[in-house]
């Protein structure tokens, strides 16, 4: 599919010259370009931002809208707590979310990783720091090369603080979706004890994650960059399998752009044999991972669209038709027809559509509340009390709501089964409550050995907080005398 597989060996002559696979090319100057994708860029970017930075400020039913409580076990999602036993949930959500990427790659490829991936939102934020603080790329250029003063002290020094503080605060405010972030913040400022020693009252645990995620954000965002695109993020080397030849990605024109070179603006350029690629070098200079899209599609591509932008400026310059670096895909480069609806990408749409419909039924009409019986399984299987039949069972209810409840316990089965031994008893949020009771019933009414029964637990003051669970009852034989 035109993926670049990189070279191991090269010949020249009869000698045999080797190249790493990791090849560092140094810093990557980009290029300031405005256009449409690199406006959609802010546009999808700046959201996620600020929904990133205030989900753990919100605040629902007095506690934190969403906060991954590790020690208590509990999950606060909006209006919903999850536990443990809705690892499940989680499990599907993976999957959805893994299928959705399946789907959205094989129409419009790593559209993902240009415009809403966390790495490259960080990026640009990182990068708009350095144009701020150091100009543009002939600028930053400039600067590297000049001896150190106390100009580029300044300006060096302003960036890494920016980028020092980007950090910090995108440390703090995740791990805030673990801690609460109000405890959080107030545990960095510094207090004096009755030693005279200066304390702090942030645990050690958050202290180190919120360093931990401060410096790897400074790492990935402004010293790694486009490494971790090419050789950290698995994504890239998987992505061709779901290509294909109607997968839209970016794509250069090669029979209207060649061949390339530099020309005037009233040049015959056609008449000497030129295609409209003037050589600029534009769409080198603003790829944020450094690649030459006119070489081909390429693994490290992640679809910014930053190329398209920049080479439409320059068409639009010259006079030119804008569109030699655009995003289509190879049928349509090749035969002039992209097919959309394709047997693949049809599958994929309809398998999402049936887990996520199947993964909302599920969340909403989960039951706050659930239930565990088990027979007690002693010596003997069954009691006899006068002309009753007893079993007893242990059950164990688990109240997963956000508040306090009384529960009530019921016993439904072909029969007249009654519940014995228990009172009702009111959990705390979260509270997990294990008891013993005895089901019983006439003799008489006994149909079977083995019987099937429900056990009914229900909140008192909120009839539809429900949970059953099945269980056997054994009695004797028919027929048997006891």
């Amino acid at each position: 599919m035109g993926d670049k597989i990189p070279t191991v060996e090269e010949q020249a002559g009869d000698d045999v010259r080797y190249r790493m696979l990791y090849d560092s090319s140094g810093r990557v100057y980009t290029r300031k370009i405005s256009g449409f994708y690199q406006n959609i860029r802010r546009y999808t970017g700046l959201p996620l931002i600020v929904g990133f930075l205030l989900m753990p400020w919100l605040v629902i039913d007095d506690r934190p809208a969403m906060l991954f409580d590790l020690p208590a076990r509990k999950f606060h999602i909006l209006w919903m707590t999850f536990w443990p036993q809705d690892g499940m949930l989680l499990a599907w959500l993976l999957i959805i979310a893994a299928f959705t990427l399946f789907t959205v790659t094989v129409l419009v490829g790593r559209v993902w990783c240009g415009f809403t991936c966390p790495q490259t939102v960080w990026t640009l934020m990182f990068i708009w720091a350095e144009h701020f603080c150091e100009g543009d790329r002939n600028k930053m250029m400039k600067l590297d090369k000049q001896a150190w003063s106390l100009e580029k002290v300044a300006r060096k020094g302003s960036k890494h603080f920016l980028w020092i503080l980007i950090a910090f605060i995108t440390g703090v405010t995740f791990v805030g979706y673990f801690t609460p972030i109000r405890e959080l913040l107030l545990g960095f400022w510094p207090s004096i004890a009755e030693s005279g020693l200066v304390t702090f009252g942030i645990s050690p645990v958050a202290a180190f994650w919120t360093l931990f995620f401060t410096f790897m954000t400074y790492m990935n965002a402004g010293w790694l960059r486009e490494q971790v695109c090419k050789y950290m993020c698995p994504y890239a080397r998987f992505q061709s399998v779901m290509y294909d030849t109607d997968t839209l990605a970016v794509h250069y024109d090669k029979s209207r752009g060649e061949s390339r070179g530099p020309r005037k603006p009233n040049e015959d350029y056609k008449a000497a044999g030129k295609g409209d690629c003037i050589d600029c070098s534009w769409c080198v200079q603003v790829c944020p991972v450094d690649i030459d899209i006119r070489d081909g599609l390429q693994y490290d591509c992640i679809n910014c669209g930053l190329c398209v932008d920049a080479c439409n400026q320059v068409m639009d310059k010259m006079g030119y038709e804008p569109g030699l670096i655009r995003y289509t895909s190879e049928d349509q480069l090749e035969n002039g027809e992209t097919h959309f609806l394709r047997p693949r990408l049809f599958g994929y749409i309809v398998a999402v559509l049936v887990m996520m419909t199947a993964f909302v039924y599920t969340v909403g009409t989960r039951e706050p509340l659930s239930v565990d019986v088990i027979r007690d399984r002693g010596a003997r299987l069954y009691r006899l009390s006068h002309d009753q039949v007893q079993n007893v069972y242990t059950v164990k209810i688990n109240n997963m709501d956000r508040h306090a409840h009384s529960y009530d316990i019921a016993v439904e089965g072909d029969g007249d089964f009654r519940i014995r031994g228990y009172r009702p008893m009111e959990l705390e949020e979260g509270e997990i409550f294990t008891l013993p009771v005895r089901v019983s019933i006439p003799k008489d009414q006994l149909k079977s050995s083995k019987n099937v029964i429900n056990i009914i637990v229900t909140a008192k003051k909120d009839p539809t907080i429900t949970a059953r669970e099945k269980a056997s009852f054994i009695g004797p034989s028919q027929g048997l005398d006891e």
